[in-house]
């Protein structure tokens, strides 16, 4: 990819700002993240939208198997 493109880390939207343009216009809507990694160690996330950042939200939470949520299910007759 060539530098100076932004990429939605979950959609792959690709906008690449112009010398024309302000960042702040053509990434309008726009959402970064920066996550610590540990010292030293920062990593970046771009998303187009609040859906793409919500989709890679919940995809670092871990969920909860279903065969243990169906287990307490089986317990109440």
């Amino acid at each position: 990819m060539p530098k100076g493109y932004f990429i939605c880390h979950s959609c792959g939207k690709q906008v690449k700002p112009s010398t024309d343009e302000p960042p702040c216009e053509v990434l309008e809507g726009w959402l970064m993240v920066s996550r610590w990694k540990g010292p030293q160690a920062v990593e970046h996330h771009n998303f187009c939208s609040l859906t793409c950042l919500k989709k890679w939200s919940d995809a670092q939470v871990p969920r909860v198997p279903d065969v243990y949520l169906r287990a307490f299910d089986e317990g109440k007759d």
